[in-house]
């Protein structure tokens, strides 16, 4: 579709393969497969929920949230739902606001999603982002614990004297849609790669560093980091500035591509699922998108 070659792909991105949803696939169905598991392996029916966060930049609908549909189709008659958007720190952004509704007494089991279909606004005629995004979807449940386990620290902030570096400027009210928007292909992501790959080095070292530094932990007690799956050379940049050893980093990019708000959630079922994540792991979590966001989370397995 585009002048591009799989070397060119593998080299500068380390994706070799992605999922894209069928046509008549929304978030929600996605967020709905991820939910049952999550809910199911929590020994926990969906009536037990009381209120479900689901972060994505391509919800079904502009309204109603995506939260509403899936709420509906799992059957959580108690629960309340809303969408978060803060792009690929979404699943982190949701996790901060379970956290401290949890903390609160406010709710007491949240399930947490990150679903999206990347592919619906994926601009299939431009070789710097078409072949970076992938379709998927993750979720987890949030419950207080008296245990010594869980998050421990969880950290979020944004910059959106930056928003023009990712950014899909039509669909909103700033760019409705029209025949002028279409033509222009507003409605398609689009993102300065060069500036973006370098903010994203030296923010997500900063952020380890942080959020190790306030719970007085060596990034040498990690058992995994496990940053979004945007970029292979991101990734290892970062590994490497913290002196962790690729072994200990969690890594599905080459399989999944960039999948956004659900690339942590994912990342975390595949290693919890194949045994490599076990009772009493520190894991680092974070993540960096547009808007600017970013955001990181400590957790004890």
């Amino acid at each position: 579709m585009v002048d591009t070659s799989d070397q060119w792909i593998v080299e500068r991105t380390g994706i070799r393969e992605r999922r894209i949803a069928d046509r008549d696939q929304a978030a929600s169905d996605l967020a709905y497969e991820a939910s049952k598991l999550a809910v199911d392996r929590a020994g926990l029916k969906p009536e037990d929920i009381d209120l479900i966060i689901v972060a994505t930049v391509t919800g079904d609908m502009l309204f109603p949230s995506t939260a509403c549909f899936l709420q509906q189709r799992l059957g959580a008659v108690k629960a309340a739902g809303f969408d978060v958007n803060a792009a690929c720190s979404g699943f982190l952004y949701g996790l901060y606001m379970a956290d401290a509704f949890i903390k609160s007494g406010m709710h007491n089991r949240i399930l947490v999603v990150g679903t999206e279909v990347l592919s619906k606004i994926t601009d299939w005629e431009d070789r710097t982002t078409c072949v970076l995004f992938g379709d998927g979807a993750g979720a987890v449940v949030i419950e207080g614990t008296t245990e010594d386990r869980g998050v421990i620290s969880i950290n979020i902030s944004s910059d959106g004297s930056m928003w023009d570096l990712l950014h899909l400027p039509g669909g909103g009210s700033r760019y409705p849609v029209s025949l002028e928007s279409i033509e222009k292909r507003l409605h398609y992501i689009k993102m300065r790669g060069n500036e973006t790959f370098k903010i994203a080095v030296r923010t997500l070292e900063d952020l380890a560093l942080k959020i190790l530094g306030e719970n007085n932990l060596p990034a040498s007690e990690l058992s995994f980091l496990v940053p979004h799956q945007a970029n292979l050379r991101i990734i290892q940049a970062t590994a490497d500035r913290l002196k962790i050893p690729m072994d200990k980093v969690l890594v599905n990019i080459d399989r999944y591509g960039n999948t956004s708000a659900a690339s942590i959630p994912i990342a975390l079922d595949e290693a919890v699922s194949s045994g490599r994540i076990g009772e009493g792991d520190y894991l680092l979590l974070e993540a960096f998108g547009g808007g600017l966001t970013w955001a990181s989370a400590l957790v004890k397995w």
